[in-house]
Protein backbone atom coordinates (compact mmCIF):
# COMPACT_ATOMS: atom_id res chain seq x y z
CA UNK A 1 0.00 0.00 0.00
CA UNK A 2 1.61 3.26 -1.17
CA UNK A 3 0.55 7.22 -0.75
CA UNK A 4 1.03 8.62 -4.21
CA UNK A 5 0.79 12.81 -4.96
CA UNK A 6 0.24 14.99 -7.90
CA UNK A 7 -1.23 18.71 -8.39
CA UNK A 8 -1.74 21.32 -11.55
CA UNK A 9 -3.42 18.33 -13.76
CA UNK A 10 -4.75 21.63 -15.59
CA UNK A 11 -7.10 19.90 -17.55
CA UNK A 12 -8.81 22.79 -19.63
CA UNK A 13 -5.24 21.52 -21.68
CA UNK A 14 -5.77 19.26 -24.40
CA UNK A 15 -2.30 17.14 -23.72
CA UNK A 16 -3.43 17.29 -20.23
CA UNK A 17 -6.55 15.52 -20.51
CA UNK A 18 -5.67 12.89 -22.80
CA UNK A 19 -2.67 12.07 -20.42
CA UNK A 20 -5.10 11.54 -17.66
CA UNK A 21 -7.59 9.48 -20.26
CA UNK A 22 -4.47 7.36 -21.02
CA UNK A 23 -3.45 6.66 -17.14
CA UNK A 24 -7.18 6.09 -16.86
CA UNK A 25 -6.78 3.15 -19.77
CA UNK A 26 -4.11 2.23 -18.68
CA UNK A 27 -3.16 -1.48 -17.31
CA UNK A 28 1.09 -1.50 -16.59
CA UNK A 29 0.77 -0.53 -13.45
CA UNK A 30 -1.99 -1.34 -10.13
CA UNK A 31 -3.18 1.27 -7.92
CA UNK A 32 -5.62 -1.15 -6.52
CA UNK A 33 -4.97 -0.87 -2.74
CA UNK A 34 -2.83 3.01 -3.10
CA UNK A 35 -4.30 6.19 -2.02
CA UNK A 36 -3.37 9.50 -3.90
CA UNK A 37 -3.29 13.00 -3.13
CA UNK A 38 -4.69 15.80 -5.32
CA UNK A 39 -3.32 18.86 -4.26
CA UNK A 40 -5.03 21.70 -6.55
CA UNK A 41 -5.51 23.01 -9.93
CA UNK A 42 -7.56 20.27 -11.76
CA UNK A 43 -8.72 22.64 -13.66
CA UNK A 44 -11.20 25.85 -14.22
CA UNK A 45 -14.66 23.97 -14.77
CA UNK A 46 -16.59 21.54 -12.33
CA UNK A 47 -16.55 19.45 -15.08
CA UNK A 48 -12.60 19.19 -14.89
CA UNK A 49 -12.85 17.40 -11.51
CA UNK A 50 -15.85 15.44 -12.36
CA UNK A 51 -13.60 14.29 -15.48
CA UNK A 52 -10.36 13.56 -12.96
CA UNK A 53 -12.48 11.93 -10.32
CA UNK A 54 -14.26 9.31 -12.85
CA UNK A 55 -10.89 8.69 -13.54
CA UNK A 56 -8.62 8.35 -10.67
CA UNK A 57 -11.16 6.82 -8.03
CA UNK A 58 -11.50 3.97 -10.29
CA UNK A 59 -7.85 3.58 -10.47
CA UNK A 60 -7.11 4.18 -6.97
CA UNK A 61 -8.39 3.24 -3.50
CA UNK A 62 -8.32 6.76 -2.16
CA UNK A 63 -8.83 10.00 -3.39
CA UNK A 64 -7.83 13.04 -1.42
CA UNK A 65 -8.22 16.44 -2.88
CA UNK A 66 -7.74 20.31 -1.73
CA UNK A 67 -8.55 22.94 -4.15
CA UNK A 68 -6.08 25.45 -6.03
CA UNK A 69 -6.59 28.81 -7.44
CA UNK A 70 -7.59 28.00 -10.98
CA UNK A 71 -10.14 25.81 -8.99
CA UNK A 72 -11.88 28.46 -7.51
CA UNK A 73 -12.08 30.97 -10.75
CA UNK A 74 -15.02 32.84 -12.04
CA UNK A 75 -14.85 34.81 -15.31
CA UNK A 76 -16.36 38.12 -14.70
CA UNK A 77 -19.84 38.36 -16.15
CA UNK A 78 -20.29 34.49 -16.00
CA UNK A 79 -23.82 33.78 -15.09
CA UNK A 80 -23.98 29.93 -14.94
CA UNK A 81 -20.67 29.51 -12.53
CA UNK A 82 -20.66 29.46 -8.74
CA UNK A 83 -18.25 31.86 -6.80
CA UNK A 84 -15.93 32.61 -3.58
CA UNK A 85 -17.31 30.06 -0.78
CA UNK A 86 -20.22 28.31 -2.59
CA UNK A 87 -17.56 27.55 -5.54
CA UNK A 88 -15.57 25.88 -3.25
CA UNK A 89 -18.84 24.39 -1.59
CA UNK A 90 -19.83 23.34 -4.95
CA UNK A 91 -16.04 21.08 -5.30
CA UNK A 92 -16.69 19.86 -2.07
CA UNK A 93 -20.04 18.20 -2.70
CA UNK A 94 -18.51 16.38 -6.16
CA UNK A 95 -16.02 15.55 -4.22
CA UNK A 96 -18.13 13.83 -1.40
CA UNK A 97 -20.48 12.49 -4.30
CA UNK A 98 -17.45 10.15 -5.47
CA UNK A 99 -16.34 9.56 -2.15
CA UNK A 100 -13.35 11.86 -2.13
CA UNK A 101 -11.56 13.35 1.18
CA UNK A 102 -11.92 17.02 1.39
CA UNK A 103 -10.47 19.28 3.57
CA UNK A 104 -13.93 19.76 5.43
CA UNK A 105 -14.02 16.41 6.19
CA UNK A 106 -12.20 14.57 9.03
CA UNK A 107 -8.09 13.76 8.70
CA UNK A 108 -7.58 10.38 7.70
CA UNK A 109 -5.44 7.89 9.67
CA UNK A 110 -2.79 6.35 7.02
CA UNK A 111 -3.76 2.53 7.73
CA UNK A 112 -0.45 1.90 5.80
CA UNK A 113 3.11 1.30 6.48
CA UNK A 114 4.56 4.31 8.07
CA UNK A 115 8.15 3.64 7.19
CA UNK A 116 10.30 1.00 5.93
CA UNK A 117 9.83 -2.28 7.68
CA UNK A 118 13.06 -2.56 10.15
CA UNK A 119 13.40 -1.53 13.76
CA UNK A 120 13.80 1.90 13.09
CA UNK A 121 10.85 2.26 11.35
CA UNK A 122 8.78 5.43 12.66
CA UNK A 123 5.50 3.90 14.23
CA UNK A 124 3.99 6.51 15.28
CA UNK A 125 0.06 7.25 13.79
CA UNK A 126 0.23 9.60 10.47
CA UNK A 127 -3.04 11.63 9.57
CA UNK A 128 -3.48 12.99 6.24
CA UNK A 129 -4.60 16.54 6.34
CA UNK A 130 -5.82 18.47 3.31
CA UNK A 131 -6.09 22.06 3.89
CA UNK A 132 -7.19 24.75 1.87
CA UNK A 133 -5.22 28.11 2.93
CA UNK A 134 -5.26 30.51 -0.28
CA UNK A 135 -3.07 33.62 0.29
CA UNK A 136 -2.97 36.88 1.52
CA UNK A 137 -0.16 38.96 0.19
CA UNK A 138 2.63 38.33 3.35
CA UNK A 139 5.23 36.40 1.15
CA UNK A 140 6.86 39.46 -0.07
CA UNK A 141 10.24 41.40 1.86
CA UNK A 142 9.70 43.29 4.92
CA UNK A 143 10.21 46.79 3.37
CA UNK A 144 7.12 46.57 0.73
CA UNK A 145 3.68 47.71 2.26
CA UNK A 146 0.80 45.56 1.82
CA UNK A 147 -1.16 48.24 -0.17
CA UNK A 148 2.13 48.40 -2.93
CA UNK A 149 2.23 44.58 -2.90
CA UNK A 150 -0.26 44.27 -6.49
CA UNK A 151 2.44 47.07 -8.04
CA UNK A 152 5.61 45.82 -6.84
CA UNK A 153 4.78 42.68 -8.61
CA UNK A 154 3.80 44.23 -11.64
CA UNK A 155 6.80 46.00 -12.15
CA UNK A 156 8.81 43.18 -12.86
CA UNK A 157 6.27 41.88 -15.39
CA UNK A 158 4.36 39.38 -13.08
CA UNK A 159 0.76 39.14 -12.74
CA UNK A 160 -1.74 37.10 -11.58
CA UNK A 161 -5.11 36.34 -13.30
CA UNK A 162 -6.56 35.84 -9.37
CA UNK A 163 -6.69 39.32 -9.12
CA UNK A 164 -9.86 39.55 -11.28
CA UNK A 165 -10.82 35.99 -11.51
CA UNK A 166 -11.07 34.61 -7.68
CA UNK A 167 -13.94 35.73 -6.06
CA UNK A 168 -13.48 36.32 -2.13
CA UNK A 169 -17.75 36.01 -2.05
CA UNK A 170 -19.15 36.41 0.55
CA UNK A 171 -15.78 37.65 2.50
CA UNK A 172 -14.59 41.03 2.14
CA UNK A 173 -11.31 40.58 0.39
CA UNK A 174 -9.47 37.01 -0.40
CA UNK A 175 -7.29 38.11 2.66
CA UNK A 176 -9.72 38.14 4.66
CA UNK A 177 -10.91 34.53 3.41
CA UNK A 178 -7.46 33.40 3.65
CA UNK A 179 -7.41 34.24 7.56
CA UNK A 180 -10.85 32.29 8.14
CA UNK A 181 -9.44 29.21 7.33
CA UNK A 182 -5.98 29.64 8.94
CA UNK A 183 -8.25 30.22 11.54
CA UNK A 184 -10.42 27.31 11.61
CA UNK A 185 -7.57 24.67 10.06
CA UNK A 186 -4.90 25.89 12.61
CA UNK A 187 -7.48 24.78 15.94
CA UNK A 188 -8.32 21.75 13.93
CA UNK A 189 -4.47 20.71 13.47
CA UNK A 190 -3.96 21.39 17.39
CA UNK A 191 -6.91 19.40 18.18
CA UNK A 192 -4.61 16.27 16.52
CA UNK A 193 -3.38 13.78 19.11
CA UNK A 194 -0.15 14.88 20.29
CA UNK A 195 1.95 11.65 19.43
CA UNK A 196 0.67 12.01 16.10
CA UNK A 197 2.32 13.40 13.13
CA UNK A 198 0.73 14.68 9.37
CA UNK A 199 0.98 14.82 6.09
CA UNK A 200 -0.12 18.29 5.31
CA UNK A 201 -1.04 18.99 1.88
CA UNK A 202 -2.20 22.24 0.38
CA UNK A 203 -1.95 24.06 -3.03
CA UNK A 204 -0.02 27.43 -2.05
CA UNK A 205 3.24 26.50 -0.32
CA UNK A 206 3.56 26.97 3.55
CA UNK A 207 6.77 28.78 3.81
CA UNK A 208 8.20 32.12 1.96
CA UNK A 209 11.21 30.76 0.78
CA UNK A 210 9.56 27.75 -1.24
CA UNK A 211 7.15 30.35 -2.59
CA UNK A 212 9.46 32.28 -5.13
CA UNK A 213 10.05 30.78 -8.39
CA UNK A 214 13.27 31.29 -9.48
CA UNK A 215 12.43 33.49 -12.41
CA UNK A 216 9.38 35.33 -10.99
CA UNK A 217 9.90 35.51 -7.07
CA UNK A 218 7.55 38.35 -7.38
CA UNK A 219 4.98 35.85 -7.97
CA UNK A 220 5.21 34.86 -4.18
CA UNK A 221 2.45 37.49 -2.80
CA UNK A 222 -0.31 34.83 -4.81
CA UNK A 223 1.74 32.31 -3.23
CA UNK A 224 0.78 31.23 0.00
CA UNK A 225 0.89 33.63 3.94
CA UNK A 226 3.44 33.69 6.23
CA UNK A 227 0.80 32.34 8.89
CA UNK A 228 1.77 29.09 8.52
CA UNK A 229 5.53 29.93 7.81
CA UNK A 230 5.87 27.35 11.30
CA UNK A 231 3.56 24.73 10.58
CA UNK A 232 5.51 22.15 9.03
CA UNK A 233 7.55 21.78 12.49
CA UNK A 234 4.49 22.76 15.07
CA UNK A 235 2.05 19.97 13.80
CA UNK A 236 4.86 17.22 13.18
CA UNK A 237 4.78 17.56 9.75
CA UNK A 238 6.41 14.29 7.81
CA UNK A 239 5.69 15.71 4.82
CA UNK A 240 3.95 18.93 3.48
CA UNK A 241 2.73 18.96 0.13
CA UNK A 242 1.98 21.39 -2.24
CA UNK A 243 1.83 22.81 -5.67
CA UNK A 244 1.24 26.23 -7.46
CA UNK A 245 4.34 27.04 -8.80
CA UNK A 246 5.29 24.27 -11.71
CA UNK A 247 8.82 23.45 -10.08
CA UNK A 248 9.04 19.82 -9.07
CA UNK A 249 11.13 19.42 -5.78
CA UNK A 250 11.86 18.12 -2.79
CA UNK A 251 13.34 19.88 -0.09
CA UNK A 252 14.14 19.66 3.68
CA UNK A 253 13.43 22.34 6.24
CA UNK A 254 14.10 22.16 10.14
CA UNK A 255 14.20 18.32 9.07
CA UNK A 256 10.61 18.39 7.47
CA UNK A 257 10.36 17.06 3.88
CA UNK A 258 8.80 19.80 1.45
CA UNK A 259 7.27 18.43 -1.81
CA UNK A 260 5.97 20.03 -4.81
CA UNK A 261 4.51 17.96 -6.56
CA UNK A 262 2.54 19.47 -9.71
CA UNK A 263 2.46 18.30 -13.50
CA UNK A 264 1.76 21.60 -14.49
CA UNK A 265 1.19 23.32 -18.46
CA UNK A 266 2.22 20.99 -21.47
CA UNK A 267 5.36 22.90 -21.82
CA UNK A 268 6.20 21.74 -17.81
CA UNK A 269 6.27 18.07 -18.11
CA UNK A 270 7.42 15.50 -20.98
CA UNK A 271 4.22 13.63 -23.29
CA UNK A 272 6.33 10.67 -23.49
CA UNK A 273 6.52 9.80 -19.97
CA UNK A 274 3.08 9.33 -19.23
CA UNK A 275 1.39 10.95 -16.23
CA UNK A 276 2.08 8.46 -13.91
CA UNK A 277 6.10 8.83 -14.04
CA UNK A 278 4.64 12.13 -12.19
CA UNK A 279 3.27 10.90 -9.48
CA UNK A 280 5.33 11.51 -6.39
CA UNK A 281 5.28 8.59 -3.60
CA UNK A 282 5.35 10.09 0.37
CA UNK A 283 4.67 6.51 1.92
CA UNK A 284 6.05 4.55 2.45
CA UNK A 285 9.24 5.23 1.06
CA UNK A 286 9.64 8.75 0.04
CA UNK A 287 10.39 9.48 -3.50
CA UNK A 288 14.11 11.07 -3.80
CA UNK A 289 13.87 11.78 -7.80
CA UNK A 290 13.34 15.29 -7.30
CA UNK A 291 15.93 16.79 -4.52
CA UNK A 292 18.00 18.88 -6.74
CA UNK A 293 21.78 19.29 -6.33
CA UNK A 294 21.41 22.45 -4.72
CA UNK A 295 18.51 24.83 -3.85
CA UNK A 296 16.99 26.77 -6.51
CA UNK A 297 15.17 29.31 -4.66
CA UNK A 298 18.94 30.14 -3.09
CA UNK A 299 20.37 30.26 -6.14
CA UNK A 300 22.91 33.11 -7.34
CA UNK A 301 23.05 35.28 -9.38
CA UNK A 302 19.12 35.55 -9.64
CA UNK A 303 17.80 35.08 -12.95
CA UNK A 304 16.03 37.47 -14.58
CA UNK A 305 12.33 37.89 -13.46
CA UNK A 306 10.16 37.27 -16.90
CA UNK A 307 6.28 37.58 -17.15
CA UNK A 308 4.18 35.25 -15.72
CA UNK A 309 0.65 34.57 -15.54
CA UNK A 310 -1.10 31.63 -13.10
Amino acid sequence: MKLFAISDLHLSQKENREALEAFGAGTERRFDEDWLIVAGDVGERVEHLQFALAILTRRFQRVIWTPGNHDLWCPAGATDRTRGQARYDELVDICRNAGVLTPEDPYERWPGLSDVEGADADQRPIYIAPLFLLFDYSFRPADVPREAAVAWARASGVAASDETLLNPDPWPSREAWCHARCDLTERRLAALPPEARTILVNHWPLRYDLARPPRIPRFSIWSGTSRTEDWGRRFRARTVISGHLHLRTTLARHGVRYEEVSLGYPRDWRRERGLAYYLREILPTPDDRFVPPHDPYRRAPPLPETRGLY
